[in-house]
């Protein structure tokens, strides 16, 4: 989805201005034509078109100082792109200050054009959670089946949770029954599985046709279910707490509902996890995972969880945190992954015959991000993946080591709003904050 840009102008312009307006028109339409439509330039004070989602200024003259009620009447977030780069002119600053402070504009001057790209698509990610698309979860219980003592504390099983991401973004939550899910992928026959999954490169080891099989017929099950509903543009599942409705995972399915279909994926149906990975890929486009956060500082609290005695011994360990999720790093999409092979399970709480995924990010900087309960706040947290490590015969077969880059331990045992926390690929602190901007949130920076 594109969002509808109103291209405003002042009218004093001379024709020599005028000139220069119409080139950066075109400079900007052939830099950002695959993230915005752009409307034809109006002057300011007139009416502005009711399709549009923004307002872009290509050009900025001292008139702006005399227009405060004109412009104070625009209710709409305002983009500068006034540089023949496609940013914003260092020239502009005064300008942009005076109309923040003293008209009160929502103005956003964008320095790069990744971020000027970032801030595009996070308005388009606006528009489109609000334009009746919807989330899919398959679930029967609340937290009631396996680990049920770790289960119900999880905030996305309350009603509460539903109707605050609904209400705030507007996207509609879906839920179906898990067991019938299950009971769909059974039915799919072997044949109707080969047919699906004929042309599909996906590496694997110790695992068993059959058992690929099984993955594969959630896959078809799954695709039938979103295309009957229609609009799902994220899914997840209460596969671990329900995990006896199944004899596999929905792992294999995820993945490839991802990479062949587009569809943003979400683990145990963590419906805020899955907003924040939503929001984050189409806004940054940056390769991103969820995963169990247990920050050293937690000591055994943390780790006798994944069945192991001991955090790496490492030096400044109060500033590490060790990212595990089902025996491994966590389900992460192929085209993301420096490295990535299809495993039997590990975990004790699924199926016999049932899947996961061994898989690594590149190490190197990442970012930690999520939005917070109330939908209001967001925690950014600048860290690296340093290393792997692995403890053979535990539930950390390939954890990644996470290396908090401003060694502020204690403060992010402070910020952590869920054990589940989104790793993104890169340093992108820049473009997450502008993103956050968008939306409105309440921005922590660690």
């Amino acid at each position: 989805m594109k969002i509808t840009l109103a291209v405003l102008y002042f009218k004093s312009i001379d024709a020599e201005e005028k000139q220069t307006l119409e080139t950066q028109c075109k400079i900007l339409q052939s830099m950002y034509g695959e993230e915005a439509e752009f409307l034809a330039p109006i002057p300011v004070g007139e009416q502005i078109p009711e399709e549009a989602d923004a307002v872009l200024f290509p050009q900025l003259v001292g008139e702006a100082f005399t227009q405060k009620d004109a412009l104070a009447k625009i209710n709409l977030p305002m983009l500068v792109l006034t540089s023949e780069f496609g940013t914003v002119e260092m020239w502009d600053w005064e300008i942009v200050s005076f109309l923040r402070e003293e008209v009160g504009l929502n103005i956003f001057t964008p320095y790069s054009v990744e971020l000027a790209k970032c801030i595009l698509r996070a308005l388009a990610c606006k528009k489109m959670l609000q334009s009746g698309m919807k989330f899919l979860i398959f679930q029967d219980s609340r937290g009631e089946g396996m680990q049920a003592n770790i289960f119900k504390r999880n905030y996305w099983f309350q009603d509460a949770c539903t109707e605050a991401i609904e209400k705030t973004f507007g996207v509609e939550i879906v839920y179906r029954s898990y067991k019938e899910l299950c009971d769909q992928a059974h039915a799919v026959t072997d044949e109707e599985a080969e047919r699906a999954c004929a042309g599909w490169l996906v590496p694997r080891e110790d695992v068993s046709h059959e058992n690929y099989l099984r993955g594969v017929k959630v896959y078809v099950a799954l695709k039938q279910a979103i295309d009957e509903i229609g609009g799902v543009e994220g899914v997840g599942a209460n596969c671990l707490n329900e995990s006896f409705y199944s004899d596999t995972t929905p792992c294999l399915a995820f993945n490839i509902l991802f990479e062949k279909d587009g569809i943003m994926w979400n683990c145990e149906g963590d419906t805020v996890s899955l907003l924040s990975q939503f929001i984050f890929y189409q806004s940054l486009r940056l390769p991103l995972m969820m995963s169990n956060l247990y920050p050293f500082l937690m000591g055994m609290a943390a780790i006798k969880h994944e069945k192991i005695d001991r955090f790496p011994d490492i030096p400044n360990a109060d500033n590490h945190a060790l990212a595990v999720h089902c025996g491994y790093f966590g389900l992460v999409p192929q085209s993301f992954c420096s490295s990535w092979m299809l495993r039997p399970k590990v975990l004790g709480i699924v199926n016999e015959n049932a899947l996961m995924v061994d898989c690594r990010l590149a190490e190197g900087p990442v970012m930690l991000a999520k939005i917070h309960a109330n939908m209001k706040k967001m925690t950014i947290i600048s860290c690296e993946i340093s290393d792997y490590v692995q403890y053979p015969g535990s539930d950390c077969r390939n954890g990644a080591l996470l290396h908090y880059k401003n060694d502020n331990g204690h403060e992010v045992m402070s910020a952590l709003s869920s054990h589940h926390a989104i790793i993104i690929q890169g340093d992108c602190k820049a473009e997450l904050i502008q993103m956050g901007q968008v939306f409105g949130f309440d921005i922590n920076i660690l």
